[in-house]
């Protein structure tokens, strides 16, 4: 028999609109209705139905992190099942119901074994569930690498990206590109045949390399702001086109450390809010125990203010964002937290082509995330089951 319950007396932050003093019904693994309150009050409900009390607290739709390398000593970069399974495990306990295990750069063979570990995962999460795979790389810019390893940085090989998909068995789901390469329009069109969603990102792209790369597919961007040419005000280069092209997507890591609050602030004024898409970039070791070594993509790292920096020279080695601080931080930086929630949610959603997901509506996938007034995650609802639980708030279960 189906798990049936409502949960009431919530704030519904719906990934479309904010409804006050509101109740969902669940229905097995989905929603079957939302309504006010006054209507929950009316109704009468048999005792096979559970009442959760949400006592005023938040619920929005399940988070989806679709840039994401590790959390709680787990990563990608350890090319096993189990790790990426491990991350499915923990994800919940941040708000995430969905995510997309994202690989770095490395030695063809690695990529094939990191790619494959994804595929095995896939269908036995006991958390998040994994909606496929993102390459960050190999074919990106020598001169925008970030902390990429460049000898593992390769000129664009339209084989060498057959062998990859094949490998995935069809779950890439994004892959990140510097338009300004030689043969990327091919592997665009290649990747737009396959539904890839390309991303310009780790790019020294000229505005017209990026114009040139959205009419050959190109339609998101890597970590906005982020290892990209920077704006000049004569060649806008990628950080311009993507401010200046409206319908070209864009990831924002809303940590306030790897971009400014002021220019979150601008990206939200001059962008449609539809857009921009919430994610985290978090290394291996984000939320892992800190008095245990730390290290992300081969490299020792250390923990400072929020930010991992590399150990053998303080370079900013990454991300220990989590969907929920994001978002939270999207709100401190004057965000209205119903578009922040969105950025979380239905955005990805919408880009990435993600039936059922994103929104509280009836139909959709019962993902839902339970947070009080400090946007705590109290609760996390993934498929209709319960995957996380703070215990945190006062239920009332009749």
């Amino acid at each position: 028999m189906q798990s049936v319950f409502c949960i009431h007396n919530a704030t519904v932050i719906a990934g479309y609109a904010r409804m006050d003093r509101s109740a969902v019904l669940v229905e097995g693994d989905s929603i079957a209705d939302v309504f006010s309150e006054r209507r929950f009050a009316q109704k009468s409900f048999g005792p096979q139905v559970h009442l959760i009390d949400a006592g005023g607290a938040y619920l929005t739709p399940g988070f989806i992190d679709t840039h994401i390398h590790g959390i709680g000593g787990f990563g990608t970069e350890d090319m096993s099942a189990e790790a990426i399974l491990a991350m499915s495990e923990i994800l919940p306990a941040w708000g995430v119901s969905s995510f997309v295990p994202t690989l770095y750069p490395m030695p063809e063979e690695d990529m094939i074994r990191a790619i494959r570990a994804v595929v095995l995962a896939m269908g036995h999460e006991t958390g998040a569930e994994i909606i496929g795979i993102h390459i960050e790389g190999p074919f990106i810019s020598p001169a925008q690498l970030g902390v990429q390893r460049i000898e593992f940085v390769r000129p664009v090989d339209l084989e060498l990206m057959q062998r990859l998909w094949d490998a995935s068995e069809g779950h890439i789901v994004s892959m990140t590109v510097a338009p300004e390469l030689k043969g990327m329009r091919e592997l665009a069109l290649f990747c737009n045949q396959l539904g890839i969603v390309l991303q310009a990102g780790h790019t020294d792209a000229s505005y017209e390399n990026m114009i040139e790369g959205m009419q050959a597919g190109i339609r998101h961007s890597t970590h906005m702001f982020n290892a990209m040419s920077r704006l000049h005000h004569r060649n806008p280069n990628a950080v311009g086109a993507v401010l200046i092209q409206s319908d070209l997507s864009c990831e924002i890591i809303a940590d306030g450390l790897h971009v400014h609050p002021d220019l979150i602030r601008l990206l939200f004024r001059d962008k449609p809010e539809g857009n921009i898409v919430l994610v985290t970039d978090s290394l291996k070791p984000t939320k892992q125990a800190v008095n245990a070594p730390m290290f992300a993509n081969d490299e020792e790292v250390y923990l400072e203010d929020n930010l991992f920096y590399r150990a053998r020279d303080g370079v900013i080695a990454g991300s220990s964002l989590t969907m929920i601080e994001g978002v939270l931080n999207l709100v401190r930086f004057g965000v209205p937290l119903e578009s922040a929630v969105k950025m979380a949610s239905a955005n990805p959603a919408r880009i990435f082509g993600l039936r059922r997901r994103g929104m509280i509506s009836p139909g959709y996938k019962a993902d839902l995330v339970l947070a009080n007034a400090d946007f705590d995650v109290q609760m996390t609802i993934i498929d209709g089951k319960i995957k996380y639980d703070h215990n945190a708030i006062e239920r009332r279960i009749i």
